[in-house]
């Protein structure tokens, strides 16, 4: 898998993007992770089963943003949803759910 194919997001541009509507955010953490804690408003795709085909289609202005934990398994979701043809799911949250953490950013708890 090659990194460079896909692009990454800064914190302030994913928060940014999460209050104007313009970013889908994707956790691909397993259950007793998301569970644990997860970014408000994120949809659940864990990549032990990771289904492409179920992230929704977004409209123009929007995107797809696939994070975990520290940024490796979203780089693996990434390179998954690109094989099966979708080319709107190529951006992820590098730092993962720990730089949200380090940040002081709040965290949903429960599915």
């Amino acid at each position: 898998m090659n990194a460079s194919a896909f692009n990454d997001i800064g914190l302030d541009e994913l928060k940014a993007g999460l209050a104007n509507g313009s970013i889908l955010l994707v956790d691909v953490r397993e259950a007793d992770e998301f569970a644990a804690g997860h970014i408000a408003g994120a949809l659940f795709n864990p990549l032990s089963r990771f289904n492409p085909a179920a992230l929704p289609v977004v409209g123009d202005g929007q995107k797809v943003v696939i994070y975990c934990r520290s940024g490796r398994r979203s780089v693996t979701a990434m390179e998954q949803a690109r094989l099966a043809g979708r080319r709107d799911a190529n951006t992820h949250f590098g730092g993962g759910i720990l730089a949200w953490l380090n940040a002081g950013e709040p965290v949903v708890q429960g599915m």
